[in-house]
């Protein structure tokens, strides 16, 4: 008898563990869900490095001639960064196939990973 009833806490203990798991994960996934960090701004640009026109998808942040991109924002696309300070291509890696251009702020320190596109300067890359 008093095995059955510890095996029935130990149940009840499992179960209530199992469901704030689950109930946890479940809130989790939402507000990932309704906080949607990327935002997408079709813009066209002159880079501050080189001058070059660049003409925006939505996608581009950073010049295909020169490889530095610029601090505006915080997460991809929100433009909400007070920073602005030029962003230093300093090295490149492959992952899963596709080149990808870490950019440093020379003003700020902070560090982003960017993936290439076809029109950047295939040349330049391979020297970072």
């Amino acid at each position: 008898m008093i095995i059955k009833q510890r095996y029935k806490k130990l149940w009840i203990l499992s179960r209530k563990i199992f469901n704030s798991y689950f109930l946890s994960l479940a809130l989790t996934l939402t507000l990932n869900i309704k906080t949607k960090k990327f935002k997408r701004n079709i813009e066209d640009f002159t880079c501050s490095e080189c001058g070059f026109f660049v003409e925006g998808n939505g996608y581009t942040n950073h010049c295909p001639k020169c490889l530095w991109s610029k601090h505006v924002d915080i997460n991809p696309g929100d433009r909400k960064s007070d920073c602005l300070g030029s962003m230093e291509p300093t090295g490149v890696e492959v992952k899963a196939g596709e080149y990808v251009i870490t950019h440093q702020c020379i003003k700020c320190g902070f560090v982003r990973k960017n993936k290439t596109t076809k029109d950047d300067d295939f040349n330049l890359l391979l020297n970072l």
